[in-house]
């Protein structure tokens, strides 16, 4: 097999990413990093991403699908790295060496930001760095996760939560909607929509959507619910009650509350809220209304109201947001 060079031929000058690469690799979750961080993309400029493939033991080692391989990048790379990416990891119950636990320690001591995929966050767990933080995994390894680490604070129906420079996300595909979000915090959401239009994917889902919904709505056909949700989307400023919705709905309001639970896996509000911040951050991103404005088109009435929620969503306030995102800066 070709073998992975560590960081890419070229004259890239922006922040260096190490993927970490172990015996039993899985394959997919370490795919994400490279398309999306170790892609050649010229038009990003040289400030884009350096991307390296760090293995963490002696190789050649194996992956899954039945590939062996062989990485030029050692665990020194650890130590050099800006943004270190634990894609999985060999088994929830394998344990973490010591040396590389020590490695990623003294590498968020010195300013870099440590990030996992999937089953990658037990990596992170023993480091202890996430003792008394947020952190997302696998919904299917959550309890495993607290078991393990009963000082963390496991949200299982997240797909990734940012906790200062300790990034953590749920099942694999999560992986790219957290990648995708560290692009877009770096670069801003026009460099983070390019690259998910390389990827034929939507450029961005919030963290704190559901990471799987029993019920999909438009995989069920007559399902009274998938208009409902349109026209939410469509009219995020009208005062959409449980009543409301279920009248909308043509639906009991008990029958209404449990059918859209097992369909969004969220509560009513929840969603709601989570509509109206998309649709803040798009008001943000893409036009010059004032703050109140946006408050009232997003639907939240108040700009304390959008503060609260935005703030909660997305951490940081919608003048911040805006400084940061705003399209054509």
């Amino acid at each position: 097999m070709r073998q992975i060079s560590p960081i890419a031929a070229g004259a890239l000058r922006g922040p260096l990413v190490a993927a970490l690469v172990y015996d039993g690799l899985c394959t997919f979750e370490f795919a994400i990093a490279a398309e999306i961080f170790g892609l050649a993309r010229p038009e990003m400029g040289e400030g884009w991403y350096r991307f390296a493939a760090c293995a963490i033991e002696p190789g050649p080692l194996d992956a899954q699908g039945g590939l062996r391989i062989e990485v030029s990048g050692g665990p020194d790379l650890v130590a050099e790295a800006d943004l270190i990416i634990v894609p999985g990891w060999k088994g929830i119950d394998v344990p973490v060496p010591q040396a590389l636990t020590e490695a990623l320690i003294a590498a968020h001591a010195r300013g870099a930001r440590l990030a996992s995929i999937c089953s990658g966050a037990f990596v992170l767990a023993a480091t202890g760095l996430l003792d008394g933080r947020r952190a997302a995994t696998h919904w299917r390894y959550a309890d495993a996760l607290v078991e393990a680490r009963p000082a963390i604070s496991v949200d299982a129906s997240v797909l990734y939560v940012e906790e200062g420079r300790v990034l953590t996300s749920a099942g694999s595909a999560a992986g790219i909607d957290l990648m995708l979000h560290i692009v877009r915090s770096d670069f801003g959401p026009e460099a983070a929509n390019a690259v998910a239009r390389r990827l034929v994917m939507p450029p961005h889902r919030n963290g704190g959507q559901a990471q799987f919904i029993e019920r999909p709505v438009a995989g069920r056909p007559g399902s009274r619910l998938a208009p409902l949700l349109d026209r939410i989307r469509a009219e995020p400023a009208r005062r959409w009650t449980v009543s409301e919705m279920a009248r909308t709905a043509v639906m009991s309001e008990r029958s209404f509350m449990r059918r859209f639970g097992q369909t969004t896996g969220m509560s009513p509000g929840a969603w709601v809220i989570g509509v109206r911040t998309g649709e803040a951050k798009r008001l943000l991103e893409a036009t010059r209304h004032p703050i109140e404005e946006v408050a009232r088109m997003a639907g939240f009435g108040s700009v304390s109201a959008l503060r609260h929620h935005f703030v909660r969503a997305v951490g940081l306030g919608p003048r911040q947001y805006r400084e940061r995102f705003r399209q054509g800066r």
